[in-house]
C-alpha cells in the first residue's frame, strides 16, 4: 500500500480538521454547533497546463488551511489516516487567521 500520494496536475490533497469537542477551559461543546468545513493542504500537484503547453501552477501551497464544499472530493485512505482529493478549482477558498 502507498504511503505518500502526490497529486496530479491542478489537484489538491487535504486532511480535514475537526473541531473540538472541548473548549480551552474544559467545557464540553454541543455536537449542535455549525462546523466550518475547513482542511489543511497536505500535497499540490504541479499545475495545469493551459492552450499554449505553459504550466499555470497551483495557487494554493502545503500547511494552508482551506475552506471545503459540503460535499465532493474523493476520499483516499493512505497509511490508516483519510484524506479528501479536490480539484483548485473546487476549493472555495483560503482562511487566514
Amino acid at each position: 500500500m502507498a504511503k505518500r500520494l502526490i497529486p496530479s496536475l491542478n489537484r489538491v490533497l487535504v486532511e480535514k480538521l475537526l473541531q473540538p469537542k472541548k473548549s480551552a477551559g474544559g467545557i464540553l461543546l454541543p455536537e449542535t454547533t455549525k462546523q466550518l468545513n475547513a482542511a489543511k493542504v497536505v500535497a499540490v500537484g504541479p499545475g495545469d497546463r493551459d492552450r499554449d503547453g505553459k504550466l499555470i501552477p497551483v495557487s494554493l501551497s502545503e500547511g494552508d488551511t482551506v475552506l471545503l464544499p459540503e460535499y465532493g472530493g474523493t476520499e483516499v485512505k493512505l497509511a490508516e489516516k483519510e484524506y479528501l482529493l479536490f480539484r483548485e478549482h473546487d476549493i472555495l477558498g483560503k482562511l487566514e487567521e
